[in-house]
């Protein structure tokens, strides 16, 4: 009889893994989706500060001449 309860604490742990290992890769796919789009964000910044610094140069290029 104590193999019935034995089986049945085994049953319900691997419930609660299953149930853990979801919820965990769930919040790993938000933190990828997050991580994702602040790198984007901070590329497009970097991006636009070269585009400026750029463009300050070559108006300073233009008003030395």
């Amino acid at each position: 009889m104590s193999y019935v309860v034995s089986a049945a604490v085994v049953l319900v742990a691997l419930v609660v893994l299953g149930f853990v290992i979801f919820r965990v890769f769930r919040l790993l796919r938000a933190y990828r989706a997050t991580a994702s789009m602040v790198s984007a964000r901070a590329g497009d910044r970097v991006g636009l500060l070269r585009a400026r610094s750029a463009a300050v140069r070559v108006a300073i290029r233009e008003r030395r001449r």
